[in-house]
């Protein structure tokens, strides 16, 4: 069994300038994964870069807030509850709109590589 809280994990900014925990990774824990969990957060008013995965898909599960998904020349706006598939090589960034932090959960499939996360 592998158990973590996150209130444990190491936070880091991505190069995107989202607040990331990486919750489970193959490269870090040592599992055989097809997919990486992160949770992720832009304060109020903040927003990431715009990016691609080169060569993941991104499933976003809002966990609280209000804020905007971009994805190429569609846009969304979300709250707690809300699913958005990014598909890979989509050009994405999320707009925190609201009044408190946005956070979410983020799987990358396979799992998130630092080189293949480009700032477009």
């Amino acid at each position: 069994m592998l158990f973590k809280s996150i209130e444990n994990i190491f936070s880091f900014e991505a190069n995107d300038k989202t607040a990331i925990k990486e919750i489970i990774h193959p490269k870090n824990d040592g599992v055989q994964l097809g997919y990486s969990l992160a949770h992720a957060s832009l304060k109020t008013g903040e927003s990431s870069l715009p990016h691609c995965l080169s060569n993941q898909s991104e499933l976003y599960f809002f966990l609280s807030g209000k804020g905007k998904v971009i994805i190429e020349d569609e846009q969304k706006e979300v709250k707690h509850g809300d699913v958005v598939l990014v598909p890979k090589g989509a050009k994405q960034y999320v707009e925190n709109q609201g009044d408190e932090t946005l956070e979410m959960l983020c799987i990358v499939s396979p799992p998130w590589q630092e080189e293949d996360d480009l700032l477009l």
